[in-house]
């Protein structure tokens, strides 16, 4: 189960010649800076954007080759842009409605699913021009899955709205992400977007693939840019095993080891995303005696990459779980840091996304 393809194109102004493999369930998100690309990726996969040459092969289904060119209609594709794009002559439910007037008709299954995923059920008898921009993208997805779509794409899902706007869909695509069983492949230039949403991270510049993977390799990946951004960092599955109900800590259990976090309890044995940001983990030789950090876990170093003047980026290895160290030059020699070497990191601060 897979979306495997090889678009190209070539304009005056921008080429792309982007070859991809992404997995055919879960979300992928795909990043990269402004004009690399990510948009035109989306909608040559549509069928919206004509290319000079084309493959795409979605779970098993050829849409495009050398022979075959499915139109955009049939192509079976739930697309949300940038801008809602909803009809405002229309309340919600003509809007759900009109997504079957062309191709197979609305999936009524799959639309009843999204209605209720989405939680747009109290505004199905309401115009489009009186909706919030987060109810507008809402709706705007679940037209887009009203025509039961083998690949949801979306492009930029949180464009135009406020942090607070975005703070609350972000739980209702956290819903759809656990839930749909079909893949999506999402743009985004958000960061917490992609850390709580996506399974999978494929980077883009100048109209080419530069990195494709699971989430953690790629954010792990000290050859490339995203480990040498002050944001950089690693992201975690975690499973709640526990809660101290005196210091309010909950217990989470890591391939590495136990973390701690604090706040009020999570259910047990629920599954959680933290995220632990490079800058925030240090290194030490032996376990501290006496620390006010209560995360420490054993380790061992895989990579030292230079990211800086006086600055380094350690890759080590917590059981089967990478995570980023940001040190100085100076703490590399002090303590002889060097592939192999068996540490013990200091986690500060970690957050939970999910």
């Amino acid at each position: 189960m897979s979306i495997r393809g090889h678009m190209v194109l070539a304009r005056e102004s921008f080429s792309m010649d982007a070859m991809f493999d992404f997995p055919g369930r879960g979300v992928t998100g795909i990043q990269g800076p402004s004009g690399a690309g990510k948009t035109t990726l989306l909608r040559a996969i549509a069928g919206l954007e004509k290319v000079q040459r084309g493959q795409l092969v979605v779970n098993a289904a050829t849409w495009q080759d050398n022979n075959t060119c499915v139109p955009v209609h049939r192509r079976r594709v739930g697309f949300v842009f940038q801008d809602a794009r909803l009809f405002d002559h229309l309340d919600v439910q003509g809007n759900l409605d009109y997504a079957g007037r062309r191709g197979d008709g609305v999936d009524t299954q799959q639309l009843s699913q999204a209605i209720d995923l989405l939680g747009i059920g109290p505004l199905l008898k309401r115009r489009t021009q009186g909706l919030s921009g987060g109810e507008q993208k809402r709706v705007a997805i679940a037209r887009a899955l009203a025509r039961g779509p083998a690949l949801l794409l979306l492009d930029e899902p949180m464009a135009g709205l406020d942090r607070d706007r975005r703070d609350t869909l972000l739980p209702w695509l956290e819903r759809l992400q656990r839930e749909l069983e079909i893949p999506v492949l999402m743009v985004s230039h958000d960061t917490t977007e992609i850390d709580r949403l996506c399974d999978h991270l494929a980077l883009m510049d100048a109209g080419r693939m530069t990195a494709s993977g699971p989430i953690q390799a790629v954010l792990t990946d000290t050859g490339l840019a995203t480990t040498r951004s002050p944001g950089a960092g690693s992201i975690l599955a975690a499973r709640v095993s526990g809660y101290d109900a005196r210091w309010k800590l909950n217990m989470l259990d890591i391939a590495g080891g136990r973390l701690v976090l604090p706040g009020p309890a999570l259910q047990t044995q629920s599954k959680v995303r933290i995220r632990i940001a490079a800058r925030d983990v240090s290194i030490t030789l032996q376990p501290p005696a006496d620390s006010s950090i209560l995360n420490c876990l054993r380790a061992t170093v895989e990579s030292l990459v230079d990211v800086g003047p006086g600055q380094v980026i350690a890759r080590l290895a917590c059981g089967a779980d990478q995570v980023l160290a940001r040190v100085t030059t100076r703490s590399v020699d002090a303590l002889g840091l060097e592939p192999g070497a068996a540490v013990y990191i200091q986690v500060k601060s970690l957050a939970l996304l999910n």
